[in-house]
């Protein structure tokens, strides 16, 4: 009877091992912890399966264990030696991979450079500024799947709805979803049929339907869901965060990141190998970190950048210096925001000491495809000081700042953000400055927000581009060499060259008329001011 059920408890354990991996899915990795406790479970496991035959059953009552009896048998020995050296192996890489004992190498995880403001972070079309945060996006994308009667009943809108840059527009775009188990058994076949995409700019928001569903999502079950594809596929490997994006062409991909661990056997986490996982074939691209395609925008997720930064910043002088001294300590502040620059995307937040939260030292700038990360030396006002500040001036219709944009408006670093009413729609925008938050301006459209910040700047001593222009404005006459016009985006210009000199000059005709009276060996004299590959010319003074 013992060997029976010796022998029937053998199957039962070799089940109960698929099931916790098929569910599970832990990637067969040194470095991982699920792992660990997969192997873990094992011993212990066949240590129950070998203390089975020793438990005998009177009736309805249980006959004690003869503990003595199993401490003699050698079987028993082994497996419990096994668990406490795979416990004691678990307990040690933790302890050998924490930044107690390894502050120097998590400090070194990230490389930061300083950056120019005004060279990086150029002024930009208002057509490219995100004006939407993932909240309000989010209403936007339920009121249009609310719209659509053929799609309502059966699908819902993904909580995904990442950040990219499409064809140089900031955009958030998110999948459907199954509108619960029954809706996927009934729609499995053709799969999710559409995502949406909204414009963060103008706030335009699009389904795009499908020439063929998406097969393969996290959002499905079984053999095409998406973390159990990834896994039968790459055995090996640790996803860890899975976002979801569109290439150039507008099909839809799983962005899959993969951990590697940097220090021992759990810490120092950056990111490794990147898969791309087409969302309608399942097709899979296996992608060195530094070979991902461009299009690519989230390959580093804000939260790990963050994390990044925040040990490179609080342990510069040890793990206790962090505790207890925290001299030279930096940390990042409690919130961020992206930036499109260069078509990339890029995670912006601001730094303070550690020791005190009301002011910025500066703020970093890093990369979510090559984790490039930039710091920026500009002491100002907090991103709470700043939010709070723009809501006191509309305190009384009672709306909320979004977390800022860092913004470069007249070489001044300017916190720019949307007011939300309370159901959660933007109302107005405002923007404050950087260095002084109590210099706030508000406006219903972003066009309106900036003249008055322009204004506000000026009252305040601070020169705008217009008015800095009419300080540096410089004086030169000579003997035309040679001239010719050109038109630049409907607007006609005449390039002049004067003799013994190879600087251009650029005369709009829209604002010096004269200009057209003007030929080769004539003499004239400019008001202009300089710039990197020409001279804006700014009047054209009479001869007296």
């Amino acid at each position: 009877m013992k060997k029976r059920k010796k022998f029937l408890l053998i199957p039962v354990i070799l089940v109960l091992l698929a099931l916790y991996y098929y569910v599970a899915l832990p990637a067969i990795n040194i470095h991982n912890a699920a792992m660990w406790k997969f192997i873990i479970l094992i011993p212990v496991l066949l240590l129950l399966y070998y203390a089975l035959p020793h438990i005998s059953f009177t009736g309805n009552k249980r006959k004690p264990i003869h503990i003595e009896q199993l401490h003699k048998g050698k079987v028993f020995k082994l497996l419990l030696s096994l668990i406490i050296v795979l416990v004691a192996m678990y307990l040690v890489g933790s302890a050998l991979s924490s930044p107690v004992i390894n502050a120097s190498k998590y400090q070194k995880l990230l490389t930061v450079e300083k950056g120019e403001f005004s060279e990086d972070i150029a002024q930009i079309s208002y057509d490219q500024i995100p004006l939407l945060d993932k909240d309000s996006a989010q209403i936007l994308g339920e009121r249009k799947m609310g719209s659509l009667v053929d799609l309502a009943s059966q699908f819902e809108v993904a909580n995904q709805y990442t950040q990219i840059n499409y064809n140089d527009n900031p955009v958030r775009v998110t999948p459907l979803k199954y509108a619960g188990v029954i809706k996927w058994f009934t729609n499995r076949k053709n799969g999710i049929p559409a995502y949406i995409k909204i414009d963060m700019a103008t706030q335009k928001t699009e389904l795009v339907r499908l020439q063929e569903g998406m097969k393969y999502t996290i959002y499905d079950h079984f053999g095409r869901n998406l973390y159990r594809h990834l896994r039968f596929k790459y055995p090996t490997y640790m996803f860890d965060d899975i976002s979801f994006e569109i290439d150039e062409e507008g099909t839809p991909y799983w962005i899959c990141s993969t951990k590697k661990f940097n220090i021992g056997l759990f810490g120092g986490q950056t990111i490794g190998n990147v898969v791309l996982c087409n969302a309608l074939t399942g097709e899979c691209t296996d992608y060195k970190i530094d070979e991902v395609p461009t299009w690519v925008d989230r390959v580093y997720s804000a939260e790990l950048l963050i994390s990044l930064y925040d040990y490179y910043g609080t342990l510069k002088h040890g793990f206790l210096n962090s505790i207890l001294g925290q001299k030279d300590c930096l940390a990042t502040t409690n919130g961020y925001n992206y930036l499109a620059i260069n078509d990339d995307v890029w995670v912006y937040t601001g730094v303070t000491s550690i020791t005190s939260d009301q002011s910025n030292v500066g703020f970093v700038l890093m990369n979510q495809r090559t984790m490039e990360t930039k710091y920026y030396e500009i002491e100002g006002a907090i991103e709470d000081s700043a939010m709070s500040s723009a809501e006191g001036k509309v305190q009384n219709l009672g709306y909320v700042a979004t977390f800022p944009l860092l913004l470069n408006i007249e070489q001044e670093p300017t916190y720019f953000m949307a007011l939300k009413d309370a159901s959660g729609l933007v109302k107005k925008y405002a923007m404050v400055n950087v260095h002084n938050y109590q210099i706030v301006a508000t406006g219903d459209s972003v066009n309106e927000c900036e003249q008055t910040y322009k204004s506000l700047m000026s009252d305040n001593g601070i020169k705008t581009d217009e008015e800095q222009a009419v300080a540096e404005k410089k004086t030169v006459t000579g003997t035309i060499s040679k001239i010719a016009e050109g038109v630049i985006e409907g607007n006609s210009h005449y390039y002049i060259l004067l003799d013994q000199s190879d600087v251009i000059y650029d005369v709009t005709v829209a604002g010096n008329i004269s200009i057209i009276r003007y030929n080769v060996g004539d003499s004239i004299t400019l008001e202009y001011i300089e710039g990197n590959d020409r001279c804006s010319v700014v009047s054209i003074p009479e001869a007296q």
